[in-house]
C-alpha cells in the first residue's frame, strides 16, 4: 500500500501556502533553540491571537465561556493553551501534544576551567546523542543565569553574524590512528565534550596590583570571567544557579538543490510543536474544548516538574474547569478519559544510505505526508502506547476527508532499536492517543532534515483533527 507523494497533489494556491508555513517554521526554529525560548515564543504567538493568561483571568474573577482563549505557563518551560468549546469540558477535550526540549549539551554547575593555554567549559549531554557529531562544529550558548539576589540574565551568544561561536575540538587525522580504532560510542566520550571558550590571557597591565602568587595562575580563565562581569554582571559563582545550553549555531535553512527540505537544529520535536501550535491558533471556536500542550523533558523520560509525568496538565485542566463552572474530581476524570489526543512527535524517515535499518513496507518516507505510528516502544513494543483500531479507523476517515496526505510507519526494524513519546503517559487516563508527526533524517543529530511537504501536511492534519467531532463519532 504505497502512499502518494504529497508534492504531486498541490496546485499553485497550496504551494504558496506551503511556502508561507515553512518560512514561518524556519524562523520559529531559528529563534527558539531552547525550551525556554520556545515557550516564550509560543506565548507571544498566542497573545497575538487573543489568548490571555489563566492567572490574569483568575484575578479578574471571570468565568470561561465558549470561544474564550486561555494559556498557562509552568516554570517558563511548559505551555498549555485552551480554546473553550461549546460543550462542557466533562464531555472531553481534543488535545495536540508535543515536546519542546531537544538533545543538547548543558553546562555543568561548575563548568569553567583553564588547561593547555585555553579556557574551557565542562558539559553534560542531555538526551540521546551520538557524541562524536558534536565535535568540530560551531556552537552557540543560550540560557539564563540567576544571581543570588534573584535577578536573572538572559544570554544568547553565537547566533548573530557579528557574534563569536564556541566549539569542541577533534583530534587531527594525522594523530588519530588509535582513535580511529574505537567504537563510535567512545570515539568522543562524555567527559571530553569540553567547549573551548577562550585563549587570551589578562595582560600584565590588567593584573597589576594583584597578589604576585596568583598573578600567573589561570589568567585566561580570569580574562573570561572579567568579560562576563563586564558584559553581563555575573560572577563565577553565578554558574551554580544557571541553565546554559550549547546548541548548534546558525539558522534553519533550505536543504537540497531544489529547496524542498529544511535543515535545522531541534526539529525533534519543535517541528510538531510549531505545526500543532499554528493549526491550533488558526482554529475557529470548537465544538469541544481544544488543547495545545507543549511540554518539556521528553528527551530524558518526561520526568521533573515540567515533564509530562508531573501532574501539571491534570492540575491546570482542573483550574480551567473550575473557571468554566464544571469542576469536580469525577468531572475531571471523565473529561480526561473522554479526550482524544495526537501525541505529536517525529518519526524516522527511510534513509537509502542506511536502508538495512528499515523495513521498507512499514517505513516513513520524506514527502509522503504526516506520519501515524500506531505503536512505538522497542522490540516487543516495550514501553509503547498501542492505539486501538477504532481510533486509527476514525483518523483515516478524518484525514482522507480533509485531503491530508498521510502515511503509517514503525521506527525501523523490529529488533533494531526503538523509542518512545509522551503518548503512554496521557493514555494512563484512558483517553484515545496515537503518535503522529513528521519524518526526519539525521534524527537527534545537530542538524536534522525534514520535507517541506510533510511540514505542511502535518499542519493540515492537525487542523483536521481539531475540527473533528470525536465525541460524536465515539
Amino acid at each position: 500500500m504505497e502512499r502518494k507523494n504529497a508534492w504531486n497533489t498541490y496546485d499553485g494556491k497550496e504551494l504558496q501556502r506551503l511556502a508561507e508555513v515553512t518560512e514561518d517554521y524556519k524562523r520559529f526554529l531559528s529563534e527558539a533553540k531552547t525550551e525556554r525560548e520556545c515557550a516564550a515564543l509560543a506565548v507571544k504567538m498566542a497573545e497575538k491571537k487573543g489568548y490571555r493568561s489563566l492567572e490574569a483571568i483568575q484575578k479578574e474573577g471571570r468565568t470561561l465561556r465558549a470561544g474564550d482563549k486561555v494559556y498557562a505557563v509552568h516554570k517558563k518551560k511548559l505551555v498549555v493553551l485552551y480554546h473553550m468549546g461549546e460543550r462542557t469540558m466533562e464531555e472531553g477535550l481534543n488535545i495536540l501534544g508535543a515536546h519542546i526540549d531537544s538533545p543538547r549539551l548543558d553546562l555543568k554547575q561548575n563548568p569553567l576551567y583553564e588547561e593547555g593555554e585555553m579556557a574551557l567549559l565542562d558539559t553534560h549531554y542531555y538526551g540521546g546523542i551520538k557524541k562524536y557529531q558534536w565535535a568540530a562544529i560551531p556552537l552557540a550558548l543560550h540560557g539564563v543565569i540567576v544571581k543570588k539576589d534573584g535577578t536573572s540574565v538572559e544570554l544568547s551568544v553565537g547566533e548573530r553574524r557579528e557574534d563569536p561561536v564556541v566549539g569542541i575540538s577533534d583530534l587531527l587525522i594525522h594523530l588519530s590512528a588509535e582513535q580511529m580504532q574505537k567504537k563510535a560510542a567512545v570515539v568522543v566520550e562524555g567527559e571530553n565534550l569540553n567547549i573551548i571558550a577562550g585563549s587570551r590571557p589578562l595582560s600584565d597591565v590588567e593584573t597589576d596590583g594583584e597578589d604576585p602568587e596568583k598573578k600567573e595562575k589561570d589568567k585566561i580563565k580570569a580574562a573570561l570571567l572579567k568579560l562576563l562581569k563586564e558584559r553581563y554582571g555575573v560572577e563565577e559563582e553565578d554558574f551554580l544557579s544557571a541553565e546554559l545550553e550549547a546548541v548548534p549555531a546558525g539558522p534553519a535553512r533550505d536543504f537540497g538543490l531544489d529547496g524542498s527540505m529544511v535543515m535545522g537544529y531541534g526539529q525533534d520535536d519543535r517541528i510538531c510543536a510549531f505545526t500543532s501550535l499554528l493549526a491550533f491558533l488558526e482554529a475557529e471556536t470548537p465544538l469541544y474544548t481544544s488543547v495545545c500542550l507543549l511540554t518539556d523533558k521528553e528527551e530524558i523520560g518526561s520526568m521533573g516538574a515540567t515533564g509530562m509525568q508531573s501532574r501539571y496538565f491534570e492540575n491546570i485542566t482542573a483550574e480551567v474547569m473550575e473557571l468554566a463552572g464544571g469542576y469536580s474530581e469525577l468531572a475531571l476524570k471523565r473529561c480526561l478519559q473522554r479526550s482524544h489526543m495526537l501525541s505529536s512527535d517525529v518519526s524516522a524517515a527511510f534513509d537509502p544510505n542506511y536502508a538495512s535499518a528499515f523495513e521498507k513496507k512499514n517505513a516513513a518516507y520524506l514527502g509522503r505526508g504526516m506520519v501515524f505510528n500506531k505503536y512505538t516502544g522497542s522490540r516487543g513494543k516495550s514501553g509503547s502506547n498501542d492505539a486501538c483500531a477504532e481510533y486509527m479507523g476514525a483518523l483515516r476517515r478524518i484525514m482522507d476527508g480533509a485531503g491530508v496526505c498521510w502515511q503509517t510507519a514503525e521506527l525501523g526494524k523490529v529488533d533494531q532499536g526503538g523509542g518512545g513519546t509522551i503518548a503512554y503517559i496521557t493514555a494512563n487516563y484512558g483517553m484515545d492517543v496515537i503518535d503522529s508527526g513528521v519524518a526526519l533524517l539525521n534524527m537527534h543529530s545537530p542538524w536534522e532534515v525534514s520535507s517541506k511537504a510533510d511540514i505542511y501536511e502535518a499542519y493540515k492534519g492537525y487542523r483536521a483533527f481539531l475540527q473533528a467531532g470525536w465525541q460524536e463519532e465515539a
